[in-house]
């Protein structure tokens, strides 16, 4: 696809929108309304939209685009009327369309898949062979970075065992290397790196972070949480430029426009990257709409807050999202902060922020009319975060829609906590298939109450579709076998409970990601004087639903389009 002029991304986020409801009104009423830039018959389409209350979603056959809104939906008949010169005419030729999907939750700055060693491998003899090639090409005093280490997705001889730094050094015995687990909350360093840093077997654990040890005290090379910052500043890294930041944007909004991702929530980050959306955005390098959060510690976030600029400020395109906080460990990790251990321990994980912390950042940012969004993956940091959005909004009421990023471990207690404060959820949509081998340190009493979708619609609450990618992958057709099947790659059932069926995932996947971002009058599903963001699926997930869940993942995304311009096609 080439490159989208910004005088094309203009006339896409601009002042179409009032143009568009008009035309909507004007298509509708088969007026004299000029005529569509776009459209779509002989598909079948799920708008995301329920009418009457009705238990299934409404279907249509076709829908008309104009100025980057969606202007009419209707049957196939009533569509095709409107087509004449100039009106580009897609015959759907029966494939599905469903609204354009939206990741509530997920870090895709792209430098990292760019610029460091993907990890992403089978074998400990492919990890040490990947870092001593980067080692080769690395200058000395620098760091080697690896990142997407899965633990639990490398056998030797036939059981999963943890890299340490013996391997690391084997690898790379004279530079510092750091590799990141895929969940990003746990860190594993060599030798070299923890002599420059100073550490030894004597080092004692900060709060809110852990060095781990073997049976004989020695460090292993793992390093989780706040633990890593003993590593700042030391030893150098490459510093990337803005064309670099830019190239990482636009290399992932290609690559997710391509599972059918039309607006993306990234949850952290700094100026740096704001710009980067910017650049990507200005070059036509930006295909997806981005909620961008700003780091509760970033840059960004002091000096929006020095402006009296907030949560919801930009464009259709690119808006300042929630501002972050980090409360506890990772679910993929295995150190989220639990009322009960993992199993097989008395370990209950790392909280990272004490409830008068949390409580503190929330008054403060709720006072600067943020909208926020914590980290909080196990039941007891859930209930701080909880304990502070209640007294806030009980202070100074609003329909603030507070997030809890990940809300992992839940419970009846929680739950009607989370509904009462209008609460949004952002839990993992492909974890339970894609991260199974974890769930064994849970248990299956845990993932009775772990990733909950269904428990949270239950409770009437809006949960969001998320995959957190880096530490989960992205693809929503995963993510919809994962939500109805609940079983991992090797084909357990992790809560069998929590099971959604496809209506229910559609809509979580889509309107309610837009209400997470309170833009659900503007997205999140096909109708007249909404942004026309589309996906178009060689097959209807319903169906494959019905015949062969377990192969909802390998629908193929036909089309993605956004705004009314195609972003991905096959």
């Amino acid at each position: 696809m080439p490159a989208l002029t910004r005088a094309e991304f203009l006339k896409l986020s601009g002042a179409a929108a009032a143009a568009g409801l008009t035309t909507a009104a004007g298509c509708q009423a088969g007026g004299g309304a000029s005529r569509p830039d776009m459209i779509v018959t002989n598909a079948r389409v799920y708008t995301a939209e329920y009418a009457n209350g009705g238990p299934t979603m409404d279907q249509a056959e076709a829908f008309a685009v104009t100025n980057g809104r969606f202007s009419a939906v209707g049957s196939t008949e009533e569509i095709a009327n409107l087509a004449g010169p100039g009106v580009e005419v897609v015959d759907a030729g029966g494939m599905t369309v469903v609204p354009g999907f939206i990741d509530a939750h997920c870090h895709p700055g792209g430098m990292r898949d760019l610029f460091e060693v993907n990890l992403d491998v089978r074998t400990v003899d492919d990890i040490k062979l990947a870092l001593r090639a980067a080692a080769a090409d690395t200058q000395a005093g620098y760091w080697v970075d690896g990142f997407k280490y899965d633990d639990t997705k490398v056998p030797e001889n036939g059981v999963y065992r943890r890299i340490n730094k013996h391997d690391l050094d084997e690898a790379v015995p004279d530079h510092p290397v750091q590799v990141s687990h895929r969940g990003g909350h746990i860190a594993w360093y060599n030798s070299k790196a923890l002599e420059m840093a100073g550490v030894d077997n004597s080092v004692t654990d900060p709060v809110g972070g852990r060095f781990e040890r073997d049976e004989n005290g020695e460090l292993t090379g793992l390093v989780q949480q706040k633990a890593r910052e003993v590593f700042d500043g030391i030893g150098r890294r490459r510093v990337y430029g803005r064309s670099e930041f830019r190239q990482g944007v636009a290399h992932m909004s290609k690559l997710m426009t391509a599972a059918g991702i039309t607006s993306v929530h990234q949850t952290g980050g700094d100026s740096d990257g704001l710009r980067a959306l910017e650049d990507a955005y200005a070059a036509g390098e930006l295909r997806y709409r981005m909620y961008y959060f700003p780091s509760g510690d970033s840059d960004l976030y002091a000096a929006l807050k020095a402006a009296k600029v907030y949560s919801g400020f930009g464009n259709e395109w690119l808006r300042i999202g929630a501002v972050k906080f980090g409360a506890d460990g990772s679910a993929s990790g295995r150190t989220m902060y639990m009322s009960t251990p993992y199993e097989g321990t008395d370990d209950h994980g790392i909280l990272t922020m004490q409830p008068e912390e949390i409580l503190e950042a929330v008054e403060d940012a709720h006072a600067h009319d943020f909208h926020i969004g914590i980290h909080a993956n196990g039941d007891l940091t859930i209930g701080y975060v909880l304990d502070a959005y209640e007294k806030v909004l009980a202070e100074s009421p609003r329909d603030a829609r507070h997030r809890i990023e990940h809300c992992s471990l839940v419970n009846p207690d929680l739950l009607a906590r989370i509904r009462d404060t209008g609460s949004i959820p952002t839990p993992f949509w492909t974890y339970v298939h894609y991260h199974g081998n974890k769930w064994v340190e849970y248990g299956d009493e845990k993932m009775k109450w772990m990733f909950a979708h269904k428990s949270f619609l239950d409770y009437d609450i809006k949960v969001a579709g998320a995959s957190d990618y880096v530490p989960g992958p992205y693809e929503p057709m995963m993510a919809l076998q994962a939500m109805l099947t609940r079983k991992d790659m090797e084909g357990r059932v992790w809560g069998d409970n929590q099971k959604v069926n496809m209506d229910e995932a559609l809509r979580i996947g889509t309107i309610h990601g837009a209400w997470a971002s309170f833009e659900e009058n503007l997205k999140g599903s096909i109708k007249a004087g909404k942004l026309a963001d589309f996906v178009m699926l060689e097959e209807d997930p319903h169906d494959v639903a019905m015949s062969d869940p377990d192969r909802l993942k390998e629908i193929i995304v036909h089309r993605t389009v956004v705004g009314g311009r195609t972003m991905h096609q096959v």
